[in-house]
């Protein structure tokens, strides 16, 4: 029999059930907190912030989210869709930086419940890093994700990443994102 390790995958076993209750929109709510690492939040702009995916397909998984609540991108204003696009080309760079990826996935599920996301009501854009081979037979056969790395093991990479790009002359299209993160 073959095992799957995954130890940090204890903490979400063992959690509070009612610690998960959020009251109203979660992409709302989290970047209220004042605590960005304990709501995975590793970098914020202007108007758009960078969190990580509670339920990741690989690690490294993260959204791009305006800070507005708004399900249509028609409603930002051309300074909140600037930052958001400036933010995602940042957040690539530090997923390059931190991950080492080939590839990176961009997507959004628009349209409600029927494109398939659980956060309907609130514009967000996934990011994912990809490396050749990443995929294999678990998916099809077992209907099993692993996922081989932790949350907060993402987080710190992802979050050193950020940090660099701030302390270096990162690429010129990206130089107008404020980032800020603790």
């Amino acid at each position: 029999m073959d095992q799957i390790f995954a130890p940090w995958r204890i903490d979400w076993v063992e959690r509070d059930p009612e610690d998960d209750e959020i009251d109203g929109c979660p992409f709302c709510v989290l970047p209220e907190r004042d605590a960005d690492r304990e709501s995975r939040i590793v970098a914020r702009s202007e108007h758009s912030f960078v969190i990580l995916n509670n339920a990741p397909y690989a690690p490294g998984h993260v959204m791009v989210i305006p800070e507005r609540h708004t399900g249509e991108w028609g409603e930002l204003s051309d300074a909140e869709l600037l930052d958001h696009a400036k933010l995602k080309v940042a957040t690539i760079e530090a997923l390059e930086a931190g991950f080492d990826p080939n590839g990176v996935n961009a997507g959004e599920n628009l349209g409600g419940a029927a494109a398939g996301g659980s956060i309907d009501d609130h514009l967000h854009t996934h990011l994912i890093p990809r490396w050749a081979g990443d995929t294999n037979f678990m998916p099809i056969v077992s209907d099993t994700k692993v996922i081989v790395e932790g949350l907060e093991a993402s987080y710190e990479k992802l979050h050193d990443a950020f940090a660099s790009l701030s302390e270096s002359e990162h690429a010129e299209k990206t130089a107008a994102v404020e980032l800020r993160f603790d």
